[in-house]
């Protein structure tokens, strides 16, 4: 499981270092207005993934007691 964590975040990391590279299409993003929407998106696929991942742990936690 934590090979598939460090290989997730290794491609992500990759990804963003791919995207920081063109420096025009941050600022068309910018220009337009956006990068409010991006960044939004960004931020709420973030907020959705630590709740599930609090769930995650709340049902996990609820079955180590059960055992």
């Amino acid at each position: 499981m934590k090979k598939h964590i460090f290989s997730l975040m290794a491609l992500l990391v990759w990804g963003m270092q791919a995207f920081a590279q063109t420096a025009n299409s941050g600022s068309m993003l910018r220009a337009s207005g956006k990068i409010y929407v991006v960044v939004g998106i960004i931020a709420i696929i973030f907020i959705l993934i630590v709740l599930y991942l609090f769930r995650l742990d709340k049902k996990l936690s609820r079955l180590e007691k059960q055992a």
